[in-house]
């Protein structure tokens, strides 16, 4: 892999200009791995548990100077996690494998500038105990199933809950491993989600469609205003192209859905460009959000993008204390983007809401989920049948 000098210009990982590791962490391998990469990056190695020197910069301006500083540590949690969700709004039941923290890039819309509560951005290094938790959780699903307990038995797991999945993979090199580890598994599937372009070390062979790449798609203008730091459309779907050449299934997330002027053919022309690049029969699934948010956030995108109108728009709260767009706003929004897609979408991609009601399921698909037998099954339905068309290939 390339050294930290030898990064394309365009890499998200070159935006670092420093790292903090544990105390304890230097020895670890993967430690020594992302140290040899980084050659002259700063350091500064701290005691364990201890937080890097406060920004004397204030909240929240102070997110812009910790999108530079990766702090390296231990996760002394749990790495595999359910999704957050929210209450009162249909949950996909995807898990969360929970690498770190934080992103180098820098969306105005980001959700994780009202939700973290460190601006620098973090990865975990002690990866012995990720694999042996993924051991742990996998098998013992594996065991549920022949003994036919009505139980889990299939996980869909994603790195991009928390960070994005690949900023800065071609430091960390966690991605290589996780695939090679989920192309022997035959009850889960990864999904690494990205707004970047990192792929020139990934398997380009032995994944066995076990691992799902997917990229956040929106309209070109929100991606050149509003998406800053991030690879732009044709970058993406280019990205896109080559690992459905090498087999990999793939997924796209329109979330979030944002209003603004020209919005209609904006996102139409995404999803024209999009069927155009790639094969629709590499799709395994597609979801739309709207936009929506915590209160804390309008006023950090105040200060942080004050030239950014879109929170400035009507906004509702939701059941979940999270403001969003009125209902007819929505559902206006939502129907333009299926009817695009469903003109163009293969039969078994599995297209879908994160986080919405049922009334708006009814509305624009004319079901709920539950009707369909629930939203977890919809997409572990579409997961399988992803796995098998990369084995046919």
């Amino acid at each position: 892999m390339n050294t930290f000098d030898e990064l394309p210009a365009d890499d998200p990982s070159r935006r670092l200009t420093s790292l903090r590791v544990e105390e304890s962490c230097l020895d670890l391998p993967l430690t020594r791995e992302i140290l040899a990469r980084a050659g002259d990056l700063p350091l500064t190695v701290i005691p364990d548990g201890a937080e890097p020197a406060p920004d004397l910069t204030p909240y929240p301006q102070s997110l812009t100077h910790g999108k530079r500083i990766l702090h390296l540590g231990r996760n002394r949690g749990r790495f595999l996690k359910p999704c957050p969700a929210t209450r009162n709004y249909r949950c996909c039941d995807y898990q969360v494998l929970n690498i770190g923290a934080g992103c180098p890039m820098d969306c105005a819309y980001c959700i994780l500038q009202a939700y973290l509560n460190n601006p620098w951005l973090s990865f975990y290094v002690n990866i012995d105990d990720l694999f042996r938790e993924l051991d742990e959780t996998l098998d013992q699903a594996t065991a549920r199933q022949a003994g036919a307990e009505p139980e889990r038995s299939f996980y869909r797991i994603g790195t991009g809950e928390f960070t994005d999945s690949m900023a800065l993979d071609r430091l960390t090199g966690l991605s290589a491993r996780l695939i090679r580890y989920m192309a022997t598994k035959s009850n889960a599937v990864l999904e690494l989600k990205s707004k970047a372009v990192v792929l020139d070390h990934l398997p380009a062979s032995g994944h066995n469609g076990r691992t799902v790449m997917a990229w956040s798609l929106n309209s070109a203008e929100v991606m050149h205003r509003l998406e800053l730091h991030t690879a732009d459309l044709d970058t993406r779907l280019t990205a896109a192209a080559h690992c459905a050449d090498l087999g990999y299934p793939l997924a796209f997330h329109f979330d979030p859905i944002i209003d603004h002027p020209g919005w209609e053919e904006g996102y139409r022309e995404t999803i024209r460009r999009l069927y155009q690049a790639v094969p629709a029969t590499s799709i395994a699934w597609i979801s739309l959000g709207a936009f929506r948010f915590l209160p804390a956030l309008k006023g950090v995108i105040g200060s942080r993008f004050p030239g950014a109108t879109f929170i400035h728009e009507e906004f509702v709260p939701g059941l979940d204390g999270k403001f969003r767009y009125f209902r007819p706003r929505r559902t206006r929004m939502y129907q333009l983007l299926i009817d695009e897609l469903n003109r163009r979408a293969a039969p078994h991609t599995c297209i879908y809401f994160c986080m919405e009601n049922d009334q708006i399921w009814r509305q624009v698909f004319g079901h709920t989920p539950e009707e369909k037998g629930g939203l977890p099954a919809m997409l572990d339905t579409a997961a399988r049948a992803a796995v098998e068309i990369a084995a046919s290939t």
